[in-house]
């Protein structure tokens, strides 16, 4: 099997102290350089998911396959060891030893080391931009640099697989956002696979190829993070990866691939080849795809335009949340230069243009666990 082609499949259960059950299932491309990202809130199960990957956790059913290796059969009584899966974790608080200085923590568990050895430590100590750290106390580092400790010292023993909990989590902001591509790059430099948890969407999207969405210890979704993060599956899967507005409807009738829908006593038209007249279904649309105007309809390729007025505005970030109530709560996220140029305001009427292939359509049907949009 080429390193390419190396494939991870999961199909387990495992249940934590009576109380959480994991149900994990899926299969995914896990070769050179290739990242999968474990996704969901807190509690659903992605540290769960990696400790089984790791062989720290052991599940009660079911099987985990990597690269044509089995490493776990519960079936067959089958379980090899953390040391024998050739995997290096990184867990959410780093792990380092206080006692040890930077070099000391990298070369840790190697044992008596060869040149080679010697050599790759030392390239390593390059690659993570570690030089002239080497004595260092891991309390003397900036929370940057011992995360580069952390990951120098997973890829001492040359691991198949990298496993990454949050890796970024205890980082500023700014700092996550400079790492996040740092640490896409290493990956590729290294061309090192690894299964990274997050609950951040802006990280899944910048280092994940492919992504598993988890909730409530389920396994919901599969697939590319942006396919996800635009197409969700279901309602759970939506509210999880931060679909901002979500509206019941109702389509009429669809023709040409255009979907007519009603929706809060008014029609909305969205991108549907699929799902014929009569279906109930949920609305969705990020808020990045929804622009605001004031004054005369711009000309635009936008089919639909719904009037409203202000309801509020927030900050999000470098820019302005603005909920607009259009029949429904719908929101808008747009620059604070633009708000001032449209003088928005609370009680500010205003319109809202959003193009059809911008609407998400899920069928009412679709199971849901977490209950009715926010």
């Amino acid at each position: 099997m080429k390193e390419t082609d190396a494939r991870l499949e999961v199909d387990i259960r495992k249940t934590l102290d009576q109380v959480f059950t994991l149900e994990a299932r899926f299969a995914a491309q896990a070769g050179a350089g290739a990242v999968l990202v474990a996704f969901g809130p807190s509690g659903a199960g992605k540290t769960t998911l990696l400790r089984c990957l790791a062989g720290l956790e052991r599940p009660d059913e079911g099987r985990i396959e990597y690269a044509g290796a089995l490493w776990s059969d519960a079936g067959a009584g089958l379980f090899v060891p953390p040391q024998r899966r050739g995997v290096g974790y990184v867990p959410q608080d780093y792990a380092l030893f206080p006692q040890l200085t930077v070099q000391g923590n990298i070369e840790y568990g190697l044992g008596r080391r060869s040149g080679r050895e010697a050599a790759w430590i030392d390239t390593l100590v390059d690659i993570f931009e570690l030089r002239q750290l080497e004595d260092a106390a891991p309390a003397d580092l900036s929370g940057g640099q011992r995360q580069r400790v952390a990951l120098a010292r997973a890829l001492a023993r040359r691991p198949k697989l990298l496993l990454l909990d949050e890796p970024l989590s205890a980082l500023d902001l700014p700092s996550r956002r400079s790492l996040r591509l740092e640490l896409r790059n290493r990956l590729r430099e290294l061309r090192l696979p690894a299964v990274l948890v997050t609950h951040d969407w802006e990280e899944a999207l910048t280092l994940g190829d492919q992504m598993v969405v988890l909730a409530g210890g389920k396994t919901l979704q599969s697939g590319a993070p942006a396919e996800i993060l635009t197409r969700p599956a279901s309602l759970d899967v939506a509210a999880i990866v931060g679909v901002d507005s979500i509206v019941a409807g109702t389509i009429l009738e669809t023709v040409e691939g255009i979907a007519r829908i009603e929706v809060a006593q008014q029609q909305f038209r969205a991108a549907s080849s699929e799902l014929p007249a009569g279906q109930d279904v949920w609305v969705c649309l990020r808020a990045e795809d929804v622009t605001l105007e004031v004054g005369e309809i711009a000309r635009t390729s936008a089919r639909n335009h719904l009037a409203g007025r202000v309801k509020e505005l927030a900050p999000a970030g470098p820019l302005l949340r603005v909920v607009l109530d259009v029949g429904f709560p719908l929101v808008a996220l747009v620059t604070r230069q633009a708000a001032s140029e449209l003088a928005l305001a609370p009680g500010r009427e205003a319109r809202a243009s959003i193009k059809a292939t911008a609407a998400h359509l899920i069928p009412r049907a679709a199971a849901a666990i977490t209950g009715p949009p926010r």
